[in-house]
């Protein structure tokens, strides 16, 4: 299956996005997200119908898509009032003129005149119902109504009641003609408050989003063979392409430095504002800013393929994602239109039948058309979530689903691997013997670098900076032993091993050095490698306890390694000497007890972080192909462990918040309505002023403390 993403336009709630899945499902896709409040709509395409016979049934629902993923602009003949905040400068002239008479000392008679008033209500109600009407006669068609349709029945109820005193020559017992023009007015502002709110919690994906469009300064040869330099969109780039990049400049796209040496800083992927130095050889980021020095570079990814893309895609994938805890409101979203709509059928026939009156029957009616719109509920989930996501991609934390948010409330227990994540990672070679004497140091070294040099194990790069070799040993065989090292065989038929301990079996007692190698079964020397704990690794296992959180260290090293390393630490448990299969097994026992964190180095962990509730891998951005871990943390440091820890639990507590004001707002507002203490023009304005408490609400996680002290 094909994996399809999109930009959808023109959707205002939830309910548009539920139709919109409904109609994608129904048409044999699978795996649809689709969230109103970025537009963004991702879905897994069966051959059996074209993408652009899809497209049209979208745009045949009323909305506008886009396959460049960037919104659709309006149709050419929507072009004019193409806005909310347009629709409502467009009304609001009219409108005001008919609340003129509502202020005290001004006796403008001519405004009770009803043709008058129907005069200044026409255009606010043709353009009122040119946008709600098309919206709400489509998703009823789809059977899914949307909030459009208790804006539309309100209005036009209001409207044709009116209209019908006029026509019949009793216009002050059907005047009404105010709280027709009135709704839309106050709907169009509102609306426009939901957009804006909703859009200022998108902060953080649209900086990254506007950092992808830069200039590039390319390098090319005239016929002379002279070096020519000329401005490039970024878009333009592709893979080989060369680049000049100077000081104060945004790198275009991802790179690798043939020349010069720069400092560059990085904050925009991992949240560290300190400049890290970068030279030849080495990978430049696009995105990150040069801080000083100047380099040539060759763009190794361009557009979708670089990193800052791949940071976005997993924000918006995360973004649409739903947490268990949408699931509730998005039941209820389905069928709050229609209880409505009941609702507010009963309310009219019962006020009539308790006060004998027609006309403030029909206002309490509307009342409770109006004021009962289910966009707060839609919004409550996806504008916490993206506050959070964004907040923690600005900090270098990438989560890949919104799931893992909701987990982190319920963790007790943080498993940590031992290399490369409560220590540095960063092995330097130390004291070493040779134990045959027929073996040279030359040759020694030789044979460790060309076996390390296949391994993908931390303890193996320092072997290929330090010994390294152009008259490495050709192996006629090669392969990894899972949790021991690696094997090789030579020309001669000779079999080396270099890798654990666990290679010695019961041979030696002597099992105190990183690295043994052997020569047929007999071990001919041994390696010792340093190894340094992360200077934050103390606080941060401290923080995990005054959570209440219980920390275990799981490791294939030694145990009195692993001991010593605990005890400096203050870790609660140990588990050491263990191949990958046996932590895998260990991590399945420890989540089925509790809810179980694992943060690992993201490569012989894999399988671990997979399987326990949350998975987080310790990654350089140019490791982001580990697609095992849900959360991934790109500062390479273990300080961003507490942000992501009180991101999740922070978020959920804001989404519960969220749905609790959303429900609780529409149980107080409709009896409110329904009992005539409510006039319909302010039930408009509360409307949307529901969309902006809840946005306030979520943008409060922007500042929110989190943890007592972010790094």
């Amino acid at each position: 299956m094909e994996k399809v993403q999109w930009k959808v336009g023109g959707m205002d709630c939830n309910n548009c996005a539920l139709t919109i899945r409904k109609y994608l499902e129904n048409q044999g896709m699978k795996d649809v997200k689709v969230n109103f409040a970025t537009g963004d709509v991702s879905f897994d395409h069966a051959a059996q119908k074209p993408t652009e016979k899809l497209a049209e049934g979208i745009e045949g629902l009323g909305y506008t898509v886009s396959k460049d993923n960037r919104l659709a602009a309006p149709p050419p003949k929507k072009a004019f009032l193409n806005s909310h905040l347009q629709r409502f400068w467009f009304c609001l002239p009219f409108t005001a003129v008919l609340w003129l008479h509502m202020i005290p000392g001004l006796h403008l008679h001519w405004l009770m005149n009803h043709w008058v008033q129907l005069a200044l209500t026409l255009p606010v109600f043709i353009v009122g119902m040119g946008f709600f009407g098309p919206s709400a006669w489509k998703s009823l068609r789809n059977r899914i109504p949307n909030m459009n349709v208790l804006i539309a029945i309100g209005a036009t109820a209001a409207f044709i009641y009116s209209l019908y005193g006029s026509i019949i020559g009793q216009p002050d017992l059907y005047l009404f003609y105010e709280t027709t023009a009135t709704i839309i007015t106050l709907v169009f502002l509102g609306n426009y408050m939901e957009d804006t709110s909703v859009a200022s919690t998108q902060k953080a994906l649209d900086k990254l989003v506007k950092s992808q469009s830069v200039m590039a300064n390319m390098i090319a040869y005239d016929d002379q063979h002279q070096e020519q330099v000329f401005e490039v969109e970024s878009s333009q780039l592709r893979s080989g392409d060369l680049l000049l990049i100077r000081t104060g400049e945004q790198v275009p796209a991802d790179c690798k430095i043939l020349s010069g040496e720069v400092e560059v800083n990085e904050s925009i992927l991992t949240g560290e504002s300190l400049p890290v130095s970068r030279t030849k050889k080495d990978h430049l980021i696009g995105g990150s800013v040069i801080v000083t020095g100047n380099v040539k570079a060759y763009v190794t990814a361009a557009g979708n393929d670089t990193v800052l893309s791949g940071i976005i895609n997993m924000v918006k994938q995360a973004q649409g994602e739903k947490p268990p805890v949408q699931q509730l409101a998005d039941r209820i979203s389905a069928i709050f239109v229609p209880v409505v709509l009941a609702i507010a059928a009963i309310t009219f026939i019962i006020n009539w039948i308790v006060l004998g009156q027609v006309e403030p029957s029909l206002m309490r009616a509307i009342a409770v058309l109006v004021i009962a719109c289910p966009c707060a509920m839609g919004i409550a989930t996806p504008a916490a979530i993206a506050v959070g996501l964004g907040r923690a991609a600005r900090n270098g934390i990438l989560f890949r689903n919104a799931k893992s948010l909701e987990l982190f409330k319920d963790i007790r227990q943080a498993v940590f691997d031992k290399t490369g994540t409560l220590t540095t990672g960063q092995f330097q070679v130390g004291n070493y013997k040779i134990l045959d004497a027929g073996i040279s140091d030359e040759e020694f070294k030789r044979i460790v670098y060309s076996l390390e040099k296949y391994s993908v194990h931390p303890l193996a790069r320092a072997f290929s900076k330090e010994w390294k070799t152009n008259n490495e040993v050709r192996w006629k065989k090669i392969e990894e032993l899972k949790g021991l090292g690696m094997q090789a065989t030579n020309a001669e038929g000779q079999v080396f091993q270099a890798g654990s301990f666990k290679l010695l079996k019961e041979k030696s007692d002597d099992v105190v050095h990183n690295i043994y190698v052997l020569r047929d079964g007999l071990c001919i020397g041994w390696v010792d490698l340093q190894d340094e704990i992360r200077p934050e690794a103390k606080a941060v296992i401290s923080y995990l306890h005054s959570q209440g959180i219980h920390t275990v260290i799981l490791s294939g090293d030694r145990k009195s390694k692993v001991d010593a390393l605990a005890a400096e630490l203050g870790i609660d448990e140990v588990i050491a000497e263990k191949s990958p299969e046996e932590k895998l097994q260990i991590i399945a026992d420890k989540t089925s007890e509790m809810p179980t964190v694992m943060i690992g180095d993201g490569i012989n962990d894999a399988p671990a972080l997979a399987k326990a509730t949350i998975g987080i891998s310790m990654s350089d951005a140019s490791q982001l192909a580990m697609q095992t871990a849900q959360v991934v943390l790109m500062n390479s440091g273990l300080k961003q462990l507490p942000l992501a820890l009180g991101l999740g639990k922070h978020t959920y507590l804001t989404i519960k918040q969220n749905l609790f004001w959303a429900f609780a707002y529409n149980v107080a507002a409709i009896p409110v309505a329904a009992l005539g203490f409510l006039h319909p023009a302010f039930a408009a304005i509360a409307m949307g002023l529901s969309d902006v408490v809840l946005a306030i609400n979520s943008g409060r996680l922007n500042v929110k403390r989190i943890v007592r002290r972010e790094a």
